[in-house]
């Protein structure tokens, strides 16, 4: 595992097309019909990475607090799969029902969506306004594992009421932290 940063996609950068398949519907799912007109919130995930298994269930919540409000949530893991299985598409669909995920849960096997998005590690997050413009990119909150500080969501949380109430939001924008994207090698 290398502790690794993500790398700050430019704010105002289009949402990057894509269709890939869900784990748990067994159904390719594009970008544009899994967006809301609200705003969209992207995480790159995994299923064995210890910074994503500390905040799995703030991810739930969080989806469970802003579905409800036409904000749309989209998982993807992009991990190379021969060499780190527990990623795999089938593991994927088991975690998904385990956690009660109330997103998509897609896997990205080219690779290809995580580097359009320049995801650098797990967990990544963006989130996208009414016309999928990147308004937030960074971390999920303060915690970390093992720094003994609550997972409670916080920055998407700001971000996300700020877009909401029609305002731009104000707080400063960290990179999120966590393993790197499992890369395939040539």
């Amino acid at each position: 595992m290398a502790k690794t940063e993500s790398t700050m996609l430019a704010l105002g950068t289009q949402a990057p097309e894509f269709i890939l398949n869900d784990t748990v519907s067994g159904k390719s799912l594009s970008f544009s019909e899994l967006r809301s007109d609200v705003a969209t919130v992207i995480m790159f995930i995994c299923n064995h990475c210890p910074y994503v298994i500390h905040v799995n269930e703030q991810l739930v919540q969080l989806a469970n607090d802003y579905t409800p409000k036409g904000i749309s949530f989209i998982a993807i893991s992009s991990n190379d799969v021969e060499n780190y299985p527990q990623d795999a598409p089938e593991k994927m669909t088991l975690l998904a029902e385990k956690m009660a995920y109330p997103f998509p849960y897609l896997y990205d096997e080219t690779q290809e969506v995580a580097r359009a998005y320049h995801a650098a590690c797990t967990p990544d997050f963006y989130v996208f306004d009414d016309e999928s413009s990147l308004v937030y990119r960074g971390q999920l909150d303060d915690s970390r594992p093992g720094n003994g500080k609550e997972v409670t969501g916080h920055d998407i949380r700001v971000s996300l009421e700020a877009l909401l109430n029609g305002i731009e939001a104000k707080a400063p924008q960290k990179p999120s932290m966590g393993c790197n994207i499992k890369w395939k090698t040539p």
